[in-house]
C-alpha cells in the first residue's frame, strides 16, 4: 500500500516546541485519516530546527464505497415530504426505494451508495486544514501575505512544503495542494549553511537518506545520541566525567541539525563559586555541559558545546565565541555571590515585611514567624532540636533576597544552604535552607534530617492550612499554589520517615497563626480529607487498592498517617487470604441484610442482643466468636499491631459461615428476628474495630 510523506519546512521552530508539534502532527493526520476510512500501518514524525516531517505507510489506495440506508416518510406521507425525500437522496422515484414495516407504519428506505474516492484527494483536502488550524502555542504572520485577512499563521515562516504519496515500488506522486501560496511539491532543502541547496525527493527513506547526506539529522533521538555519546567521549579523553542532563540535551538536539560537540574553557578563578552556580550560568545563558573530575566530584574548569556546523578552522573561532561570552557571564556570577556573603543572611529578613505573600495572608515575614512557631511545635515530635529547628525556620526563606537566587531562581534554598555554613551556622540549620522545600515531586529526595523534616513539614502545612482558610483549594485540574503536590510532600516526609504525627491537631496549630478568620474545626478536618484522598493517588501509584483507604479513614479520628498505611497494609494482605475473603462476603452479606431491615423497619437494630432469645447453637457460636474478636482485636489495634488484630478477624469467618449456612434471620418470632439483626449488627460493629468492610470493593 502507498505511503504519505509530508514536510513543512520554515525558518528556526523554538526548540521547547518541537516535539509536541511533531506528535500534534502525527495526530491531526493519522486521525484524519482514520476519520475517513483510510485505516494506515504505521506513522512516525520527526522534527529538527527548521522542519516537521511525517511519514504514514500502509495507507489503503482509495477510500471504500459507504452504503447507507436513509428513512424517509410514510407510505401516502404529502408529496412535499415525498419530494424532499427524492432531493435529499438523490433518487429519482419512489421505485428507487425499498419498504420497511415497522409498529407504526410502512416507511420508504433509500440505499444510499457513495463510491469511495482516491486516497490523495482526500489527503489533499485535509492537508490544507491541518497546516492553518495547526495548535502552535504562539504563532506569526510575516512578508506580504501578513496584510491578508484570513492568511496563515505559522510559528516562523513557512517556506516550503514536500508532499508525495505512492507505492515503494513506483515513482510516488506530488500531493497537490498549496497553503497561502506554497505549493506542495517535492523538493527540501539541506542544512542552511553547509548544504543550503534544493533536493529532489520521492518518498521517506529517500528523503532521510538524502537530508542526511546535506548535514541533516532528521530524527531528534539521533541527534541526541550523537551530543550524548560525543560528549562523553571528548570529556573522557581527557580524564574528566560528563555531568549529563536530559533537559538540556533535549533543548541542545533543537537547536542543530547537524551536532558537532567541541570543549572549551574558562578561568580556574571562577571554581570559588559554587559549582551549581557554574553550571547554572553556563546551562542557562550558552547551553552548554559542564563536566567534573570523577576523582573528587567537583567541577573543572571546562564546558562541553555543541555547534551547528563542521567549521573550516576545526571550531576554533566558534569555541573562543562561547569563552568570551561565558567569561562575563561567570564574573557576574562571582560577583553576585561575593556581594551575598557579605550580609548575613538574618540581616536580610526584614525585607520580607514589605514583600506580600497573599493578600488574604499577610507579608513574607508573617508567614516566616508562622513557619517559626509551627515548626518549634513540630521538633519534639520528629526528634529534632527545638532552638535549631526555631533557627533554621527563621532562616530558610532568606536567600531568596539574594543576587544569585535573583539571578538563578532554580538554587532557592541551595543558596541558602551555602551562604548559612559561610556564616557559620549549624550544619543542621544550613541544610533545613536547601531541603525544607522537598520533596517537590514523586521522585524527589525526600529529607531525613529532623531539623529539615520539621522545617519542611511546618512550611506546607501553613501553606496547606492558610489557602484552605481563604477557600482558595483545588478545583478539577487547577491548582495554581501546588497544594496537591504540597499534601503528597507532607504524605512522603511522613511514611518515608516513619513519623507519628497527629495531622488533624498540627492543622489546627496551623490555623492560629493566621489574622484570617477561619473554622477551627471544619477547615482542619476538611484538609484532613484532602490528605486521604492524595494519600490514596499515593498508595495507588504504589499498586495500593483506594477503597482500603477509605475503609479505614471512614472510621474516623484517623490522623496518623503512618498508622492508616499500616493498617491499610495489614488490611490489604488479610483481604488476600481466603479468610480475608469468606469474611468480607460475609460481612457485606450482613450488611445487606441489615439496610434492606432498617429501610423496611425504618429503624436500626443497635444494641446487645439477649442471649436468652438465642434458639440455634449457631447463633451462640457467633456471639461468642464476636465476643471474642472485638477484644482481641481492640486490644492489637490499640498496640498498634495490626497482624495481630487481622488474626483476630479471621477467627470471626467460620461463625460467620455457619450461622449463614443454618440460621434464618427473618425468624416468624418478631423477637427473634430483632434479636438476630441484632446479631448481624454485631458483626459490623466487631469488623470496624479495624476498617469499615462496607467500604470495601469486592
Amino acid at each position: 500500500m502507498p505511503d504519505l510523506l509530508l514536510e513543512l519546512f520554515s525558518e528556526e521552530i523554538p526548540a521547547r516546541m518541537q516535539a509536541k508539534a511533531a506528535d500534534d502532527l502525527r495526530r491531526m493526520v493519522t486521525d484524519k485519516l482514520v476519520a475517513e476510512g483510510l485505516v494506515y500501518e504505521g506513522a512516525k514524525a520527526f522534527a529538527t530546527p527548521r522542519r516537521l516531517a511525517l511519514t504514514v505507510h500502509g495507507i489503503p489506495v482509495r477510500q471504500p464505497d459507504l452504503k447507507t440506508e436513509r428513512r424517509g416518510p410514510k407510505i401516502g406521507a404529502p408529496d412535499a415530504a415525498v419530494q424532499g425525500f427524492l432531493k435529499a437522496t438523490g433518487l429519482k422515484s419512489l421505485d428507487e426505494a425499498k419498504v420497511q414495516k415497522d409498529a407504526k407504519g410502512d416507511f420508504y428506505i433509500a440505499l444510499i451508495e457513495k463510491p469511495g474516492r482516491p486516497a490523495i484527494d482526500v489527503i489533499a483536502e485535509i492537508l490544507p486544514v491541518i497546516i492553518r488550524t495547526f495548535p502552535w502555542p504562539k504563532s506569526m504572520r510575516w512578508g506580504a501575505r501578513s496584510a491578508k485577512s484570513g492568511s496563515l499563521t505559522w510559528v516562523r515562516p513557512l517556506h516550503a512544503i514536500t508532499a508525495t504519496f505512492g507505492l515503494e515500488t513506483e515513482e510516488p506522486d506530488v500531493v497537490k495542494f498549496s497553503v497561502d501560496g506554497i505549493e506542495a511539491g517535492q523538493t527540501t532543502y539541506g542544512h542552511r549553511f553547509m548544504a543550503p541547496g534544493a533536493i529532489p525527493v520521492r518518498r521517506f527513506e529517500d528523503y532521510e537518506a538524502k537530508l542526511k547526506a546535506a548535514k541533516v539529522i532528521l530524527d531528534p533521538q539521533a541527534r541526541k545520541d550523537i551530543i550524548l555519546d560525543d560528549a562523553k567521549e571528548l570529556a573522557f579523553a581527557q580524564g574528566l566525567e560528563l555531568v549529563e542532563d536530559q533537559v538540556l540535551l533535549d533543548e541542545v538536539s533543537g537547536l542543530v541539525e547537524w551536532p558537532v560537540v567541541m570543549m572549551g574553557s574558562f578561568e580556574k578563578e571562577f571554581l570559588s563559586i559554587p559549582d551549581e552556580v557554574i553550571r547554572a550560568t553556563i546551562r542557562n545563558n550558552q547551553k552548554c555541559f559542564v563536566v567534573k573530575d570523577p576523582k573528587t566530584g567537583k567541577l573543572t574548569n571546562k564546558f562541553v558545546l555543541t555547534a551547528n556546523i563542521e567549521a573550516p578552522d576545526g571550531g576554533k573561532t566558534i569555541v573562543a565565541g562561547n569563552e568570551r561570552v561565558i567569561r562575563p557571564r561567570l564574573s557576574d556570577a562571582k560577583f553576585f555571590y561575593e556581594t551575598d556573603l557579605k550580609t548575613k543572611l538574618e540581616a536580610r529578613l526584614p525585607k520580607f515585611e514589605q514583600i506580600v505573600f497573599h493578600e488574604k495572608l499577610g507579608t513574607q515575614a508573617e508567614r516566616i514567624k508562622r513557619i517559626e512557631r509551627l515548626a518549634a511545635e513540630i521538633a519534639p515530635l520528629v526528634g529534632a532540636d527545638v532552638e535549631k529547628t526555631r533557627r533554621a525556620a527563621r532562616l530558610a526563606k532568606a536567600d531568596l533576597l539574594t543576587e544569585v537566587v535573583g539571578e538563578f531562581p532554580e538554587l532557592q534554598g541551595l543558596m541558602g544552604k551555602y551562604y548559612a555554613l559561610a556564616q557559620g551556622e549549624d550544619v543542621s540549620v544550613a541544610t533545613a535552607s536547601e531541603e525544607h522545600w522537598k520533596p517537590q515531586g514523586p521522585t524527589d529526595r525526600v529529607p531525613t534530617d529532623p531539623v529539615s523534616i520539621a522545617v519542611a513539614l511546618a512550611d506546607k502545612l501553613d501553606t496547606l492550612a492558610g489557602f484552605w482558610a481563604i477557600d482558595e483549594k483545588p478545583t478539577g485540574s487547577k491548582d495554581p499554589y501546588a497544594l496537591r503536590r504540597a499534601a503528597l510532600g507532607v504524605i512522603r516526609l511522613i511514611i518515608e520517615n516513619t513519623l507519628r504525627l497527629p495531622v488533624l491537631n498540627t492543622a489546627k496549630s496551623a490555623l492560629l497563626g493566621l489574622s484570617t478568620k477561619a473554622d477551627a474545626e471544619a477547615v482542619p478536618n476538611d484538609l484532613l480529607a484532602f490528605f486521604a484522598d492524595r494519600l490514596k493517588v499515593q498508595l495507588r501509584d504504589q499498586g495500593a487498592r483506594h477503597d482500603l483507604v477509605d475503609a479505614v479513614f471512614s472510621l474516623g479520628g484517623q490522623d496518623d498517617l503512618l498508622l492508616v498505611v499500616r493498617r491499610v497494609e495489614a488490611l490489604g494482605k488479610f483481604l488476600d487470604s481466603d479468610d480475608g475473603k469468606n469474611l468480607l462476603a460475609g460481612t457485606k452479606r450482613a450488611s445487606n441484610i441489615l439496610a434492606i431491615e432498617e429501610k423496611r423497619d425504618k429503624r436500626t437494630f443497635d444494641g446487645a442482643p439477649d442471649a436468652a432469645l438465642y434458639r440455634l447453637d449457631e447463633e451462640k457460636a457467633l456471639a461468642k466468636a464476636i465476643d471474642q474478636v472485638k477484644s482481641e482485636a481492640s486490644t492489637a489495634v490499640a498496640k498498634e499491631d495490626f497482624a495481630a488484630a487481622m488474626s483476630a478477624m479471621a477467627k470471626l469467618r467460620p461463625a460467620v459461615d455457619a450461622f449463614f449456612d443454618k440460621v434464618k434471620v427473618n425468624d416468624d418470632d418478631p423477637k427473634v428476628r430483632e434479636n438476630r439483626l441484632k446479631l448481624l449488627n454485631e458483626i459490623r460493629a466487631a469488623t470496624r474495630a479495624v476498617a469499615d468492610f462496607s467500604r470495601i470493593e469486592g
